[in-house]
C-alpha cells in the first residue's frame, strides 16, 4: 500500500511542473486543512495545512518541497436554488436564512444553500421557486473568513421560526 502523499503548503499559481492530482471537496471539506482525503484518481492524500482561511478552488497544494501535486476543486453537492420573482422576496429570504447561520452562495438572481428539506418547505411556504441540483458549492466566506478562525459552513437551526419578524 502507498503511503499518502502529505500536503503541507499551499502554493502560488503555476508552481510545479506537470499535471496536479485533482483533489474535489464539499464546501464543508474545504474549511477543514488537516487530515486524510483522497484524490479523483483515488490517491490517498495527508493534509497537514496550516490554519488559516478555508481551501479555494483552483488552489494548489504540495509537499514540504513545495512541489506542485495537487489542485483543489470544488465538488458537487445536493444543493437547492432559490429564485422569488420580486428581489424583495428574495432579500428577505437572505436575511432568515443567513439569521440561521445557513451558509449561502449569493449569485444574481438566486440564492444556493445545501440541501436541507425543512428549509425548502419554509422557503417554497414563503412562496419562492426552489430547485434541487447537484452542483459545486461556493458559499460567501462570512464576517469571520479573514483569520478568525471561525468557519461555518453548514447550516445550524435555531428555535426562531423562518417567517417570524423576531427571526
Amino acid at each position: 500500500m502507498t503511503e499518502p502523499l502529505l500536503l503541507t503548503r499551499r502554493l502560488s499559481p503555476g508552481s510545479g511542473a506537470g499535471e496536479p492530482l485533482r483533489l474535489p471537496l464539499g464546501a464543508d471539506e474545504r474549511t477543514r486543512l488537516r487530515g486524510l482525503r483522497h484524490s479523483l484518481c483515488g490517491r490517498s492524500l495527508l493534509l497537514q495545512l496550516p490554519r488559516g482561511e478555508a481551501l479555494a478552488p483552483g488552489e494548489l497544494l504540495g509537499d514540504d518541497e513545495g512541489v506542485a501535486r495537487v489542485l483543489v476543486e470544488a465538488a458537487a453537492e445536493p444543493l437547492l436554488v432559490v429564485r422569488a420573482a420580486d428581489a424583495l422576496e428574495l432579500l428577505r429570504a437572505a436575511y432568515h436564512l443567513g439569521n440561521r447561520h445557513v451558509a449561502l452562495e449569493v449569485r444574481e438572481g438566486e440564492l444556493r444553500l445545501l440541501e436541507d428539506p425543512v428549509l425548502a418547505s419554509l422557503l417554497e411556504h414563503r412562496g419562492l421557486v426552489v430547485e434541487r441540483r447537484h452542483e459545486p458549492f461556493q458559499p460567501e466566506a462570512g464576517a469571520y473568513a479573514s483569520g478568525h478562525g471561525h468557519a461555518e459552513p453548514r447550516a445550524h437551526h435555531h428555535a426562531h421560526h423562518f417567517g417570524s419578524p423576531h427571526a
